[in-house]
């Protein structure tokens, strides 16, 4: 059986080249696994817009009216950063189902990836710098349906994941784990179950063996029914938003030790690209598909 990776074309929302949000990567990211043999028929999963219902469990119904409606008040657009048009509305709902389209293909395969996804600083409240919080609300998805009684988030990308930590502070079935740049966004963090904040210019070495002593602990804290990886790829070196310096191989063996990890351990994984930002979007893209390449071992 290849990885399950679920893609749709709409995860584009069709921003201008010169955006700062790269929405090109979706495309060409699949363009990447294409090149490396990944996407053939028995692969490819296509997702359903999530429903008002699903995503009102991690968010305020009168925020998820608007979003639906495209109807944000401006002063909340800003904090997302772009205006919520009826294809950015599409495309958040669309990334949100395909997190939840890949947990339930990681619970039936024991792992399984979105080629979208992270989008960890939506609140419940309202979006900031992302619109819907697609692994809160598919984990609170699982939750509901019973098709899972513990969640273990495992956020890697270079921001802390505040919304997330938001969502989920009060819910005990699901812990949070946040690795992140001290000194980046967001300035005012919400804390996670668990947090480590690394200082500017962390490299290789110094931040596998950090995360490498902390993967023991959070598997000592339940016994997870799912574990959702965000590996976010702004840890990169030559990310304009990162500061820390993750090589390409540091990349890889940060995602080898993740998911061979809990995959050792029989506990399936959900995997979500989170955050990337570079003006070369053709590299930024080969380095998201590291995920599924080191996915690809273990499916």
């Amino acid at each position: 059986m290849p990885l399950q990776i679920v893609h749709h074309p709409d995860y584009d929302a069709g921003f201008a080249v010169n955006h700062r949000f790269p929405m090109s990567k979706y495309k060409l990211l699949m363009e990447a696994l294409g090149a490396r043999g990944l996407t053939g028929p028995a692969a490819l999963n296509v997702p359903e817009p999530a429903p008002a219902s699903w995503l009102k469990l991690a968010h305020d119904a009168g925020y998820v009216d608007q979003v639906l409606g495209c109807e944000v008040p401006e002063k909340i657009e800003r904090d997302i950063g772009f205006p919520v048009s009826p294809r950015v509305s599409l495309r958040a709902q669309l990334a949100t189902g395909g997190t939840v389209l890949a947990a339930r293909l990681a619970l039936l395969d024991g792992i399984a990836c979105n080629t979208a996804g992270g989008s960890h600083h939506a609140l419940r409240a309202q979006g900031a710098f992302c619109t819907f919080n697609d692994v809160a609300v598919a984990s609170l998805v699982l939750l509901a349906e019973a098709a899972a009684r513990n969640i273990l988030i495992v956020d890697l990308d270079v921001h802390q994941g505040d919304g997330t930590a938001d969502i989920l502070g009060d819910e005990r079935r699901v812990s949070t784990f946040s690795m992140h740049g001290d000194r980046n966004y967001p300035t005012r963090k919400i804390a996670s179950d668990l947090d480590i904040a690394l200082p500017d210019g962390t490299g290789d070495a110094a931040y596998l063996e950090r995360l490498g002593g902390i993967l023991p602990e959070l598997t000592a804290r339940a016994r997870w029914d799912i574990v959702f990886y965000n590996a976010g790829v702004d840890v990169h070196a030559e990310d304009r938003l990162g500061r820390l310096s993750l090589s390409d191989e540091g990349l890889r063996a940060r995602d080898d030790m993740v998911i061979r990890h809990f995959r050792a351990l029989g506990i399936p994984v959900c995997g979500v690209i989170g955050g990337g930002y570079s003006t070369d979007v053709a590299a930024l893209a080969a380095r998201h598909a590291i995920l599924f390449e080191v996915a690809e071992g273990f499916a």
